[in-house]
């Protein structure tokens, strides 16, 4: 497949994500948290960073997710939440992450989360240290796998006494669904409207 980061600058994704009307859930009782979605270069090709949870926290065990988590007192804004969140599940710092911009927010259908995703661009190589509670381990998923439509799917699913549409996001034997697949969704179709200028990230 042909390299994406010639359609993927910085400045062309900052610039669509300020352009965007961002929508803010807000739910009474639900936690406002953050995710961070890095992105980065590898020969020519970008890709995104997910963690697989381990089984032992206590929210959506052994399933793939951007780095983040729920807000704390500490914490100024829902960006400072994911920078932090980063640094405690991959040892990202905050420094090394280039923050392009945000997208809408996204609720939970049943861990009653309000999540605030912040795309950014992140150095290549990286030395990632992961959190043993917390990450299993990182996937790291080029683009152009995620644009290809033949491994994408969606499906009417039964949540209690609800109909939900939910998407699935497939990489090898790895699986990616529930909020994250509503969010990884949402970056696409933001940022891959249009073309970018041929730069690289």
């Amino acid at each position: 497949m042909p390299s994406l980061c010639g359609k993927l600058d910085r400045e062309s994704i900052r610039r669509t994500l300020s352009q965007r009307h961002k929508v803010i859930e807000r739910f009474d009782g639900y936690t406002p948290s953050a995710v961070l979605i890095p992105l980065y270069e590898r020969e020519g090709e970008c890709y995104l960073v997910f963690t697989r949870r381990t089984e032992i926290v206590n929210h959506h065990k052994g399933q793939i997710s951007f780095p983040g988590g729920g807000r704390h007192p500490e914490d100024r804004t829902l960006m400072d939440t994911a920078l932090r969140e980063s640094w405690e599940e991959i040892g990202l710092n905050p420094r090394d992450a280039e923050v392009l911009g945000e997208l809408d927010d996204i609720a939970t259908y049943t861990t009653n989360f309000v999540i605030s995703p912040f795309v950014a661009a992140i150095p290549y190589p990286y030395e990632f240290r992961l959190s043993p509670y917390e990450v299993e381990g990182i996937i790291e998923v080029p683009l152009s796998v995620l644009l290809d439509q033949r491994n994408f799917s969606q499906e009417v699913v039964s949540l209690g006494d609800q109909l939900i549409l939910q998407y699935f996001y497939r990489h090898g034997d790895q699986v990616i669904y529930g909020a994250t697949a509503r969010i990884l969704k949402q970056f696409l179709e933001a940022v891959f409207t249009n073309d970018r200028a041929d730069t690289s990230i």
